[in-house]
C-alpha cells in the first residue's frame, strides 16, 4: 500500500547506487523534480531507462549519477541535441556512458513484458533497421506454429519506476490523464515505484480515459505540485517552452551546465525553475 511523504524521503528510500531507474512520461507529466532530487542526493551508478529520454536524462547524465541508458529516442524536444548525453558518450565527461537502443515500439513491448511477469516480448519490429546488429538485447525468433521469424526483446523490470501524476486520494491511489504514454506499463514492472503528484485529493473522481494506479501498486506518494515542469500536467500547468529552448544553450557547455546545477539544483523537493 502507497505511503504519502515528501519526496526528499521517497528517494532516499527507494533509489539506491546501481538501480535500474525508470522515470517516464511522454511530453506530459515528466517528473523533473524526482530526478532533481536524485541529482541532489548524489545517486550513482545508475541505468536509466526512458523511451524518450529528455533534458531532464541530460540533467542526470550530466551531473554524473548514470553509467548506461536504454532508451529508444534521445533529444531535447523541438529544439535539438543532448549536448550533456553526447559529450559522455563522445567524450566520457563526466564518466563514460554505455548506450543501449530500441525502437518506440521495442521498449513499450518490453514494459509491457515485465508488467506482465513474462521474460521476454515478441514483434514485427526492427526489420529494416541495423538495431540488431548493435544491441545485444534483440535476438530474432521463429514462431512455432507459422515459421515466421520474428523479434524478441527482453522484458524491462526496473528496480524503481518514477512518474509524475495530476492525483492521488489520501490512501494512496493515483490517477492521471491526457498523454500518457507507458506509465502504467513501467509502474506494474518495477520493484518500486514513486507517484510525485500535483494535488492529494479525499477522494478520485471518474474522468474518461483516466489511468487509475490502485494503492497497491505504488510504494510512495508525493505531493509535488510543478512537479513536472518544465514538461506539463493537463488541467494544472502549461508547457515551459522557453525552458527547453533555453537549456541548449547551458548544456552545450560544462561550465555553464556546472554552474546551473550549483544555482537551480539546491532547493530541496522542489522543480528547477
Amino acid at each position: 500500500m502507497a505511503e504519502i511523504v515528501r519526496l526528499s524521503e521517497a528517494v532516499e528510500a527507494l533509489v539506491c547506487d546501481g538501480d535500474m531507474l525508470a522515470l517516464e512520461g511522454f511530453t506530459h507529466l515528466i517528473p523533473f523534480a524526482a530526478g532533481h532530487e536524485i541529482i541532489r542526493q548524489g545517486r550513482r551508478d545508475l541505468t536509466l531507462v526512458r523511451m524518450t529520454p529528455d533534458i531532464v536524462y541530460d540533467q542526470l547524465i550530466g551531473a554524473g549519477c548514470a553509467r548506461k541508458l536504454i532508451f529508444s529516442w534521445g533529444g531535447n524536444p523541438g529544439v535539438g541535441s543532448l549536448h550533456r548525453f553526447r559529450d559522455a558518450v563522445q567524450n566520457a565527461w563526466p564518466r563514460p556512458l554505455e548506450i543501449e537502443e530500441h525502437s518506440h515500439a521495442g521498449m513499450a513491448n518490453r514494459y509491457v513484458a515485465g508488467a506482465s511477469g513474462l521474460p521476454f516480448a515478441v514483434l514485427r519490429g526492427y526489420v529494416g533497421t541495423d538495431l540488431a546488429a548493435q544491441t545485444e538485447t534483440v535476438k530474432p525468433v521463429t514462431c512455432p506454429f507459422t515459421g515466421e521469424v520474428l523479434t524478441a526483446v527482453p522484458a524491462l523490470n526496473p528496480d524503481v519506476t518514477v512518474v509524475h501524476a495530476q492525483q492521488a486520494d489520501r490512501a494512496g491511489n493515483v490517477q492521471m490523464w491526457g498523454i500518457t504514454g507507458v506509465q502504467k506499463e513501467a509502474v506494474l514492472a518495477a520493484r518500486r515505484s514513486l507517484v510525485t503528484v500535483e494535488e492529494i485529493v479525499d477522494e478520485l473522481q471518474p474522468r474518461p480515459g483516466v489511468v487509475v494506479l490502485p494503492t497497491w501498486t505504488v510504494d510512495y506518494v508525493a505531493h509535488v505540485p510543478g512537479g513536472a515542469h518544465p514538461s506539463y500536467a493537463q488541467d494544472y500547468s502549461e508547457r515551459d517552452n522557453d525552458c527547453y529552448i533555453a537549456w541548449d544553450a547551458v548544456s552545450r557547455d560544462r561550465d555553464a551546465f556546472t554552474a546551473w546545477v550549483a544555482e537551480h539544483l539546491v532547493q530541496p523537493d522542489g522543480a528547477a525553475r
